[in-house]
């Protein structure tokens, strides 16, 4: 019998946790630790962002799940990881902290045969001075509470609004660092397309602030694809839809303090600058959890496991940007030292930016950080799982391989809610990651599988979207026929 031990329950761990127990005989055990009581679909949180869907429509309850299916379950937050055991417990162990009201804080080994750490980024909203949700003026939609409290501040400005007031609103990323453009680029469309619901459309400035060098970056250098029957780059179809939309932008910019209705941001050029508001959303920084791991001995092996994130078979060696490729990046996501761990998702240490990395005049790197979310957690996370199965199932090899080097994806950004009157961009791109050397003269991708699309279509595929991967969530009848 073999133990499985999956770290997290977002779309990384909860998709690993699925398939494992699918294909898996009973006699062996599927575990699943997460501090969230919750499995959240995160993509819809820009809806509840602006008040069109209600958070018990993008969640559902773990535990009556996970017992329904058999896969076992702990509310608590892992703490240390100890890949050899300890002095006591020969088999390898993460400690965990309880955080459900009834084991609250007690503490545990728990010991596994297979470790997937799929526990995602940590929100460090820390790392800007003042940007705490909900403070300052300033809110996130990271989660799903965050993007409540979002709302009700907006909804409160837009009565503000109705009876005569001016606001300047501001979204985009709230650190030189930050990742995850897109949902702050759905959430502007959102916004603006709401004010325009309500009719104080007119009594608003609406300013995208980002550190990406230019629009439609989005943390993957861009891209060059087909619309319709041009070909154009992001940044020309992200400018288009601005400009129609009338929102302003602030591009190069390192946000790096927040006081109440002031962004204090640095500039490529070296200059430090502000810019007021009277309500914003800027998406943090992620990081990794600052985890710890021990050998038998208890000594510190911490940098055998992670660097920031967990190490996984990537090519870490540090290298000009020139000389970056495409083979750099995992295919296993398996780590190097610990064969029987696995990272998935965002959880994986990436070994450089995708993004050409730029730093301001004053020596401050403003430049977006590589995404992993969405539809690339779903695919690692399944050719995980697939590769314990083969493992447990006596082949030797890893046969799984899925780099986000040789991997596309699809992605529906909303731009505005409604049957008739909403818009979606969808953009599809292929790889993820540019292959230079295989794509020279297309900006590193191939050109069929690169395309883009703005219409009330996008819209309609998003809200297909949302239902079908709640429904696979909570794996109902062949849900597995659903793809990452």
């Amino acid at each position: 019998m073999s133990k499985i031990v999956i770290l997290g329950a977002g779309i990384s761990g909860h998709v690993a946790a699925a398939h494992l127990r699918r294909k898996l005989s009973k006699e062996h055990e599927v575990l699943v630790v997460s501090p969230n009581s919750n499995y959240q679909w995160i993509p819809s949180n820009i809806w509840v962002g602006i008040g069109r869907m209600k958070s018990e429509q993008i969640l559902f309850p773990l535990a009556p799940l996970y017992k329904k299916k058999n896969i076992n379950y702990k509310q608590a937050l892992v703490t240390t990881f100890h890949p050899e055991g300890d002095a006591e417990t020969a088999s390898p162990f993460v400690n965990i902290k309880y955080v459900n009201s009834e084991q609250k804080g007690n503490t545990e080994k728990v010991t596994y045969d297979y470790l997937i750490n799929a526990t995602g980024p940590k929100l460090a909203f820390d790392m800007t001075e003042g940007l705490n949700p909900g403070t300052n003026k300033a809110y996130s939609v990271c989660t799903y509470s965050h993007a409540e409290h979002a709302w009700h501040a907006l909804d409160d400005l837009i009565q503000q609004m109705k009876q005569g007031k001016k606001a300047k609103i501001l979204i985009g990323t709230g650190h030189a660092k930050s990742t995850c453009q897109g949902a702050a680029f759905e959430y502007i469309l959102n916004v603006e397309q709401e004010l325009r619901r309500h009719n104080v459309r007119d009594q608003a400035e609406v300013i995208w602030i980002a550190n990406e060098y230019q629009l439609g970056d989005f943390g993957m250098d861009g891209m060059l694809l087909t619309y319709g029957n041009n070909i154009m780059k992001s940044s020309e179809m992200v400018e288009m839809v601005f400009e129609d939309r009338g929102i302003k932008w602030i591009l190069g910019a390192g946000v790096n303090k927040i006081e109440d209705g002031k962004a204090h941001y640095e500039t490529l050029d070296g200059e430090y600058k502000s810019e007021t508001y009277d309500f914003a959303m800027l998406i943090p920084a992620f990081t990794g959890h600052g985890f710890k791991a021990f050998d038998k001995n208890n000594e510190d092996i911490t940098e055998k496991l992670f660097k920031g994130f967990m190490l996984v078979d990537a090519d870490y060696t540090a290298k000009p940007y020139e000389e970056w490729s495409v083979q750099d990046w995992p295919e296993t996501y398996q780590n190097p030292t610990y064969k029987n761990i696995f990272a998935p998702g965002i959880a994986f240490a990436p070994p450089h930016a995708i993004s050409k990395p730029r730093v301001s005049k004053n020596g401050t790197t403003i430049s977006p950080a590589p995404p992993r979310t969405g539809m690339p957690s779903g695919i690692t996370a399944k050719l995980v799982a697939d590769n314990i199965i083969d493992t447990i199932n006596g082949k030797k090899d890893l046969n799984h391989k899925g780099s986000l080097g040789n991997m596309g994806a699809a992605c529906i950004a909303s731009a505005g809610y409604g049957m008739t009157k909403g818009s979606g961009v969808s953009i599809t791109t292929y790889p993820i990651v540019p292959d230079y050397n295989k794509y020279p003269d297309t900006q590193g991708r191939e050109l069929g599988k690169t395309f883009g699309e703005i219409g009330l279509a996008g819209h309609w595929l998003k809200l297909v979207l949302h239902y079908a991967f709640i429904y696979k969530a909570k794996m109902k009848p062949f849900w597995w026929l659903i793809p990452e």
